[in-house]
């Protein structure tokens, strides 16, 4: 199997974003808060303006773009040094074979490098696979909890990975 890279878009990467990210929509409409249809009739200057917003990172093999994950900040339930991973999508033909891992690794260095202590990363409660793949990490379950942003009854739960040299 070919080697794994991730790298972070720069602005002028939006479309290239643009088309993972409704390719994510499409794929996974339940995972996420967006829907395709909305996304996909936003002008160039929206994602413009996304991409300077947070950093996007893809994961890429042999030239083909196989995942994508957003570090941004954490928001104000979270702690002020903290960061955020959210939008983590991987093609399900990529699933399983390190590429949530890699995107989640160069992550963690990125909100690192930008002095951040904590990163956070929202997952549905009853989404066990998620749960385990973060805690895999060591990110571990806080107390905090919000409804679903997509409806319903079911919530999100926030867990929480120490960076830098002391991870207590």
């Amino acid at each position: 199997m070919s080697e794994i890279t991730v790298r972070e878009l720069g602005e002028d990467d939006w479309a290239t974003f643009r088309s993972l990210r409704l390719e994510a929509l499409k794929e996974a409409p339940d995972a996420f808060v967006a829907d395709h249809s909305d996304e996909s009739e936003k002008p160039e200057d929206f994602w413009r303006a996304r991409m300077r917003r947070s950093a996007r990172l893809v994961a890429e093999v042999d030239d083909q773009q196989v995942g994508v994950v957003s570090i941004g900040d954490a928001n104000e339930q979270e702690e002020a040094t903290g960061g955020q991973l959210f939008g983590l999508w991987v093609r399900p033909e990529w699933r399983g074979h390190g590429a949530a891992a890699a995107l989640v690794r160069e992550g963690a260095r990125i909100a690192a490098g930008h002095g951040r202590t904590q990163l956070y990363y929202w997952v549905g409660s009853d989404n066990g696979r998620a749960v385990a793949f973060a805690s895999s990490f060591g990110f571990r379950p806080t107390d905090d909890r919000r409804a679903m942003r997509t409806g319903g009854d079911e919530q999100e739960i926030a867990l929480v990975l120490a960076l830098g040299e002391d991870r207590a």
